[in-house]
């Protein structure tokens, strides 16, 4: 399956259908604004972009950068693509897209506890199967506190940190903190 990326903006002809996925596909205390995504990508502080394959739109993903570190925001399938390999067909592209660089992402923490539990071990299972393990610290983003997986190399919590302070600016960090939780030592990951 070939993976191309088109610039996300309201000139593209499928901007609706992104923005209906993004909010289908993400419960609302796991959205960030919409606005506020396209806002940022919209001055190259994030990278959101339509996912296709043989010219259909299959997905969208938006990433932060910064040198040789990238985080995954947010992946999302459409609902008639999911279970036929796009997911993994993304990740691959994101891989080769950033090669050389460091690849993050933050998902549901793994709580035997949670009614989503056998969901929240297939993802994991996803992102291990491609290629990501776990990483060294937790991310809160807001009131929710998520897992971190990687690959490409050891990603430190004050990289995340700086990062997502330079995505925010200085007044959004204040207003919606977002940091890193290092774990401690033997706590599993």
């Amino acid at each position: 399956m070939k993976i191309t990326f088109r610039k996300f903006s309201r000139r593209l002809p499928e901007y609706n259908k992104i923005k209906q996925l993004y909010k289908t596909a993400f419960p609302a205390e796991e959205r960030a604004p919409f606005l506020l995504l396209e806002y940022k990508a919209a001055r190259n502080k994030g990278d959101f972009r339509g996912v296709y394959s043989d010219g259909r739109l299959i997905g969208m993903v938006y990433t932060v950068g910064g040198g040789d570190l990238h985080y995954l925001f947010y992946l999302a399938v459409c609902e008639q693509e999911r279970g036929k390999g796009v997911g993994s067909a993304i990740i691959s592209a994101l891989k080769k897209k950033y090669s050389g660089g460091r690849l993050f992402l933050a998902l549901e923490e793994l709580d035997e506890a949670s009614e989503n539990y056998s969901q929240r071990l297939s993802r994991r299972k996803f992102y291990e199967k491609n290629g990501l393990s776990g990483l060294d610290f937790k991310i809160r983003e807001g009131n929710m506190v998520y897992d971190a997986m990687g690959s490409g190399g050891k990603i430190m919590p004050e990289e995340y940190d700086r990062l997502m302070k330079k995505y925010l600016g200085k007044p959004l960090s204040l207003l919606a903190p977002t940091y890193a939780i290092t774990m401690e030592k033997g706590e599993e990951k």
